[in-house]
């Protein structure tokens, strides 16, 4: 019971911990805050909490990661899985299975939120977004994209689409964190936040793939 008990307060101290560095990391960048700030800010008195529980800030950064990224990836294999059976796919069933689940989990995240800032800061950070980026692309439902899409690439098509992956990537990290950013701040309604989030994973499809919105 005892070490039941104390493995629930370890928890329950990483949670506050990592929410808490999500959104000083997303408000004031990478460089700006200290693992004391943020153990003082989770209102932990010990001054080495975040080596105690991760042992390092790069370590803490990376559990926040892939703690958003298993959200993610429940949702876009059930999209890939929802394509129907094994063959190739389209340029925009690719691209939307890419975009959406993480718009989805933008929506599931609610208003005031912080991920999408605290990933355009990680993205900023070579070593980081060298892991974040290898931890995207080894998940089991991009794999399965890129294994299926090969099928129908053409000869020299192969290199003009990943290439539109690292566009996709680059604009969606920045362009989430933006419109997250308007909603903060007002300049978007958090009434209208739902509606914005699905726009612009409309609209981040649209531009990759070389059509209007209203096509989809």
């Amino acid at each position: 019971m005892v070490n039941s008990a104390v493995s629930t307060r370890s928890l329950l101290v990483r949670g506050k911990l990592m929410r808490t560095a999500e959104k000083l990391y997303a408000e004031y960048g990478l460089a700006s805050v200290s693992a004391a700030r943020i153990g003082v800010a989770a209102g932990q008195r010990n001054k080495s909490v975040i080596q105690y529980h991760f042992t390092n800030s790069d370590e803490l950064i990376k559990e926040i990661v892939t703690g958003h990224m298993a959200a993610i990836e429940k949702r876009r294999m059930a999209m890939v899985a929802a394509l129907g059976p094994a063959g190739g796919i389209s340029l925009d069933e690719r691209t939307a299975c890419l975009i959406m689940p993480t718009i989805e989990h933008h929506v599931d995240l609610g208003a005031p939120s912080w991920y999408a800032r605290f990933l355009a800061q990680i993205f900023v950070e070579p070593a980081l977004r060298e892991f974040t980026t290898q931890a995207h692309l080894n998940t089991p439902s991009v794999r399965l994209l890129n294994e299926r899409g090969a099928r129908e690439w053409r000869a020299g098509e192969r290199e003009m689409i990943l290439r539109r992956s690292v566009l996709l990537r680059q604009l969606a990290v920045h362009t989430c964190a933006e419109l997250e950013y308007d909603l903060a701040v007002g300049r978007v309604d958090v009434v209208e936040a739902e509606a914005s989030w699905r726009r612009l994973g409309e609209d981040l499809i649209a531009t990759v793939c070389g059509h209007s919105p209203s096509t989809l």
